[in-house]
């Protein structure tokens, strides 16, 4: 058996107020390539289908012609919702769905109930489980006392391992929408801390032959059977330092056989640019990436006037800017400005810019008072020593 592991594909985000829509379609042919190109029974989709509970129309439309593309290739599809998906909304139609090879798993009573695939070696069982936010699951899942995700994890793989006792020595897949112990986020991911502690520890999966992670966005080996794909975009510019991927997992009449790595092509690369606006229109040094999301600085001495719209002339998809004055801010360095100037001074200054240069008189007060304030601790000893003395 042959399964094709990715995940948080979120079908509706936008980037930096960019539509991705046309991307994601793109990312999508690229996975159902694959799958006929590498002879794949399975498509297995743990969470984040969608990026949000309701998504538009056009990007349920870019989603059901993934779906059905990677159907035409050859392999069934396993996908479960995450934290950004409706479980209702994406569960809805499941059974008939079923009937053409979509496997929807959204709710907690069908976590313990597999979908059954059969190869040469016998029966695999895929359970799926959904994002489970403890304070509304906890109870359908019987730990009423339940706070963490740990614990609602846990819950739910006891379900599974009663099934699969049950069965008996059958291959296992599991499919999990969870932050466990070892992973790292890149930026892009929502939160799921709220009911509790967000991480899970990866001997919540023990036992199981495969398991296809979702919620982090680069992909990452845990284990060799505990694994995340990550997504198949970049969806901050923090995701430019890694590969966007998807795993090969193959199964025997053993369990897991063997898992490959398999690149997605780069459908839009991303980009971080400093340097003056006319170093960035003109010099040559950043002809590559004229067709990248482009986040700029720039550190033009004067901060440039409707510098995005004149990026665009050269770089049609920035999508960023911000200015970062060359010297820095003058206003931060505050320790710099004061060191070795006497203390009137300073509070010339500063009376100067707030409200207008003090007159003669008012320095003269100024001045007395400063004198006074330095000379306080002093007399505040006088007393303390005369009774030492008088003692």
């Amino acid at each position: 058996m042959r399964l094709l592991h990715t995940s948080d594909w979120h079908i509706g985000r936008t980037f930096h107020g960019v539509d991705l829509l046309a991307d994601q379609a793109r990312s999508l042919n690229a996975i159902a390539e694959l799958v006929a190109a590498e002879s794949v029974d399975v498509v297995v989709v743990p969470g984040d289908v969608y990026d949000r509970s309701i998504p538009s129309a056009d990007a349920i439309a870019v989603c059901i012609r993934g779906f059905e593309a990677i159907r035409a290739a050859g392999a069934q599809i396993i996908a479960t919702s995450g934290n950004h998906d409706s479980p209702a909304r994406l569960g809805a139609g499941a059974s008939f769905a079923a009937a053409g090879g979509l496997h929807l798993r959204t709710t907690v009573a069908a976590v313990d109930r597999p979908i059954m695939l059969a190869d040469a070696h016998g029966d695999l069982a895929c359970y799926g489980i959904p994002y489970l936010e403890p304070e509304i699951t906890r109870a359908e899942l019987g730990v009423p006392q339940a706070r963490s995700h740990a614990e609602i994890l846990d819950a739910a793989m006891g379900r599974i391992r009663a099934d699969i006792a049950e069965r008996g020595g059958i291959r296992t897949v599991v499919l999990a929408h969870a932050f466990v112990v070892g992973g790292e986020a890149t930026g892009s991911e929502r939160s799921i801390s709220v009911g509790g502690v967000e991480t899970v520890p990866m001997s919540a999966f023990d036992g199981i032959d495969y398991v296809a992670l979702g919620h982090l966005h680069s992909p990452q080996t845990l284990s060799e059977s505990v694994r995340y794909s990550g997504s198949p975009l970049p969806y901050s510019f923090a995701e430019n330092s890694h590969r966007k991927a998807v795993w090969l997992v193959d199964l025997d009449d053993a369990g897991l056989c063997a898992v490959q790595r398999r690149d997605l092509p780069v459908v839009r690369g991303l980009s971080r640019l400093t340097g003056t606006l006319d170093e960035l229109l003109s010099d040559a040094t950043y002809s590559d990436a004229v067709e990248h999301y482009v986040s700029a600085t720039l550190t033009d001495h004067a901060r440039p006037v409707d510098a995005l719209r004149t990026l665009r002339t050269r770089f049609p998809h920035a999508v960023h800017v911000e200015w970062s004055r060359p010297e820095g801010n003058p206003e931060l360095r505050y320790r710099e400005r004061v060191h070795g100037r006497r203390d009137t001074d300073v509070a010339h200054s500063f009376l100067t810019d707030v409200r207008g240069a003090p007159s003669d008189g008012e320095m003269t007060w100024l001045e007395r008072a400063l004198a006074a304030a330095v000379a306080e601790p002093e007399r505040a000893a006088q007393p303390t020593l005369l009774g030492e003395l008088s003692a």
